[in-house]
């Protein structure tokens, strides 16, 4: 393993460093030792965020690293964990590193040293010497390493170097204004005494709902890059916007800055007969007085300032609602079958198809309400005796402002969002906290950042990612699908494994669709506008979508499940895509990206599960996950040893649970083994097998082998032997199909009867057929391994008929057991060899010699077959002299 990394406390520099680094070393992976300064953290969460892969040293094993490069230092007290590697005579050291010597330094087998103003700098000269091509965004990462280093090129170490390197990022599309937003500038005593004075001035105005700051400052003096001041306080001060009115020699300016849409800085500059972008823009004010302006600015910033209508993005739906009439108890049951814990409560039926009208809704009963009134024996009245009815709606176009009013300042539990008098959905406090925790902007300052987290990238779009991951074809593809959705009224998203192997830059072609709307209907006009065949199941909901070019598609109608008792297979109804994410096995598999034209490559994440993914870390849901479903224990297994990722703590304490709950003797069975066959069907399930055992899982898979089966030597033993012979298999490259699953079921069953294969088949409804042929493979295989064991026949014909009733299951289980190496090789030519040996002559020659067809054909071409495996003949001359001696006409 190669391993690319820098110094604690990491700067942009280091950043860029290791990116550039990894042009020349494409097959090493970056890790920071430490800590980042905080603007390379906001550069990484903000820009960088799907582009690079950054692997913790907690992840890393040090003992495989071969070879450590080093960027932007070469101190081993300054590379944190990785200073081991560099005390080992194992690993190769490559330095990239400007700074002058210490006594601390590294040697390294490749050094490459040299005195410019940034290690980026050395490093951009070797990708321009050896002509390696790079993209504007690198040129702009790379830009910024330099600028930062060099104090934009002009502090003393700055070299004609760094100028042409610069320069020639320039040319590959390197963005200053990008840089420039990222660079943090040594302020002198004057500017910090500016920024000192602009805060007394500053006051703030909530215009629209949004917090609008305005700074006002009279200088006598012309001040040069007063904008770099302006923006350094915006960015202490962490605001969203800012207006700063500034007179200086007796001229009044205005510099405008945003980073948010609902300000358009631009928009507001443009009033004063200014002009710039909706993000940054300025004025020369002409005739009027730094009150008049102020105002002015003021009656600007009400007339531009316009909140976004965000309550139909936060809501919830479908309602999941009740009649009046409904008890006390039975609310309780749909307040925990749907995990919520608010209902509204709407007059007539609520599950009709008719509209809900804004006066059918009557009022709301929360699940606090409804436990006290069962505490006091009140279960089997209505819940129109204690619901609330004081309540107040709100349109789509409510703004955050509104939604927090009710929520926040008039403690109202549940908004219902009303369009056209039909309720259209409900915003709950769970949808506003999770609405501020996705917007910085109303948290307290840099609190998502310590962790190297932001909120930011909850909804991040990763269009750029799907380029340089996905096959052009596929990316078209994707789009289709959301515009065949948007046409409909539907919206269209790409879920589960698809969109956490794109953010891991894996491919996956199994691609799942999960419509807002019908999945049938959206599958047929899919089909109708790419061609190819539909396979519907109405009572899911969904649909099997094969393309003309043999792709297949797998639509689902966004749902919901629930469960009527532990371990119950699930009940399915209509849902939303956040409740259809909520129902998934884990959190790395509750992402969606949606597919529709106006919002296309954007990654919905409602639970946080970037994280999960970043940390490897398998974490179910809900604490009843298991309980409702334990097949998803073998599923969490399973994706553990696949990924390499670890079973969270609490997750593994809810396995433990479930286990000593004995819920597996409740599930239905045929999803057990459905799991069980995805695992026996992974490359090394070896891994897998081991972590049942810790679990104490086969009591429940394999009840009627204990105490016998146990992770012994001998166990062990067969099960690496099977995976060799599967593995050799593989490098055959024949055309035949083989299931892995069956040959592992064999070999971990090795030491049963049949009897007890019957009764695993019948526990978890295994065709019969299928037991059938294990148990037959089982016995011969075990028969054959026996008898090799003794003697080896020395005919080739021999061993071609002792072996040949055996499938090729069979035969890796039989090298799986075999306790010799020549029974092996007796197998392996077998396969290769002897399995493909056929006679040249043929029927139609036995015909032209004059022999009758029959059962005669059969013996004298197996004859033909062994004498040729003997080495007794070799032509078809040899044949047929070997015909005429051996059957006369």
């Amino acid at each position: 393993m190669k391993v690319i990394t820098s110094h604690l406390n990491a700067d942009l520099d280091s950043l860029a460093s290791m990116i550039a680094v990894q042009k020349l070393y494409p097959d090493a992976v970056m890790a920071f030792p430490g800590s980042q300064e905080k603007n390379v953290r906001r550069f990484i969460n903000e820009t960088l965020q799907y582009r690079y892969d950054f692997v913790k040293p907690k992840h890393l094993d040090l003992t495989q690293i071969t070879m450590l490069i080093m960027v932007d230092t070469r101190q081993k007290s300054r590379i944190g964990e990785f200073e081991r590697c560099c005390n080992s005579p194992e690993t190769e050291i490559h330095i990239y590193d400007h700074h002058p010597d210490n006594k601390d330094s590294i040697k390294g087998d490749l050094e490459s040293i040299v005195q410019v103003g940034s290690t980026t700098t050395i490093i951009c000269r070797e990708l321009k010497d050896k002509n390696i091509p790079i993209t504007p965004d690198e040129a702009t990462i790379f830009g910024l390493g330099i600028y930062e280093d060099t104090g934009s090129l002009t502090h003393l170490t700055t070299t004609p170097d760094d100028l042409f390197i610069a320069a020639w990022l320039l040319e590959k599309g390197a963005q200053l204004d990008i840089i420039s937003q990222f660079l943090s500038y040594d302020l002198s005593s004057r500017q910090v005494s500016l920024i000192h004075e602009l805060g007394k001035t500053a006051r703030s105005y909530m215009i629209s709902g949004v917090n609008t700051v305005l700074v006002n400052l009279t200088l006598q003096k012309y001040e040069d890059d007063f904008s770099l001041i302006v923006r350094r306080f915006m960015m202490m001060e962490n605001l969203d916007c800012l207006f700063a009115l500034v007179c200086m020699e007796g001229r009044i300016y205005l510099i405008a800055r945003s980073r948010i849409p609902e300000v358009n800085a631009g928009a507001i500059a443009r009033d004063f007969n200014g002009g710039g972008h909706a993000s940054a823009a300025s004025a020369t004010i002409r005739n009027m007085t730094m009150i008049e302006a102020q105002e002015q600015l003021i009656r600007s910033c009400h007339r531009h300032i316009k909140p976004q209508a965000i309550a139909g993005e936060m809501l919830s739906r479908p309602v999941i609602s009740i009649p009046p009439e409904t008890s006390i108890l039975a609310a309780n049951k749909l307040l925990t079958r749907y995990n919520i814990t608010v209902l509204p409560v709407i007059t007539g039926n609520a599950t009709d198809d008719s509209p809900i009208l804004h006066k059918q809704l009557c009022g709301t009963i929360s699940r606090r309400i409804v436990e006290k009134a069962i505490h006091h024996n009140l279960g089997s009245f209505p819940v129109s005796d204690y619901m609330t009815t004081d309540f107040e709606v709100l349109p789509l176009s409510a703004t955050l402002a509104e939604i927090e009013e009710l929520i926040i300042e008039k403690r109202q539990r549940l908004i219902p969002i009303i369009h056209e008098q039909k309720l259209e959905g409900v915003i709950t406090r769970t949808d506003l906290l999770n609405m501020l925790i996705n917007d910085p902007g109303h948290l307290p300052r840099d609190l998502g950042r310590e962790d190297g987290h932001t909120a930011r990238e909850k909804n991040k779009n990763v269009l750029q990612l799907m380029s340089e991951t996905l096959h052009r074809d596929l990316i078209i593809l994707l789009r289709t699908i959301g515009e065949v959705a948007d046409s409909s009224g539907f919206k269209a998203y790409a879920v589960g494994g698809f969109v956490r192997d794109l953010l891991m830059k894996q491919k996956n072609l199994d691609l799942d669709i999960v419509v807002e709307g019908d999945g049938i209907v959206f599958a047929k006009q899919l089909v109708a506008k790419l061609g190819g065949r539909l396979k519907s199941h109405d009572r899911f909901i969904t649909a099997n979508v094969t393309l003309a070019n043999g792709f297949k598609i797998d639509v689902a109608t966004a749902r919901l499940e629930y469960y009527e008792y532990p371990a119950a297979l699930p009940t399915v109804e209509l849902s939303s895509i956040k409740l259809d994410l909520f129902r998934r096995d884990f959190t790395i598999n509750a992402m969606a990206l949606q597919l529709n034209p106006d919002k296309f490559g954007t990654i919905i994440d409602f639970f946080s599960c970037q994280n999960y993914l970043k940390d490897k870390l398998i974490k179910v849901l809900h604490n009843l996950s298991f309980v409702e479903d334990p097949s998803r224990i073998l599923r969490a297994i399973r994706f553990e040893k696949r990924m390499d990722f670890k079973i969270a703590r609490h997750t593994e304490k809810l396995i433990q649970g479930a286990v000593k709950m004995d819920l597996f003797g409740q599930a239905t069975n045929p999803r057990l083994f459905a799991e069980l066959k995805q695992i026996f069907s992974e490359e090394n399930p070896i891994l897998a097998i081991r972590r049942l055992a810790d679990y104490n899982l086969f009591q429940f898979l394999w009840p009627d082998l204990l105490p016998n089966l146990k992770l012994d030597r001998r166990f062990l033993h067969i099960l690496r032997q099977t995976q060799r012979a599967l593995s050799w298999f593989s490098l055959l490259y024949l055309d035949e199909e083989i299931e892995a699953w069956k040959v592992y079921l064999l070999a971990v069953m090795a030491r049963s009867r049949p009897q007890q294969i019957e009764s695993f088949c019948k526990r978890f409804q295994v065709h019969n057929q299928v037991c059938r042929e294990l148990i037959i493979q089982k016995l011969k295989a075990e028969e054959l391994a026996n008898k090799l064991y003794i003697k080896i026949p020395a005919k080739n014909s021999l061993i071609r008929n002792m072996l040949s009733p055996l499938s090729n299951e069979g035969l890796l289980y039989l090298m799986g057991i075999a306790r010799k190496l020549e029974i092996k090789k007796t197998v392996s030519h077998y396969v290769t060899t002897l399995h493909n040996v056929q006679p040249l002559l043929n029927g139609e020659d036995l015909k032209k010699a004059g022999y009758i067809p029959g059962k005669i054909f059969k013996e004298i071409l197996t004859a033909l077959r062994d004498a040729r495996l003997d080495g007794i003949v070799a032509s078809r001359e040899d044949e047929q002299d070997y015909l005429r001696k051996h059957f006369p006409r």
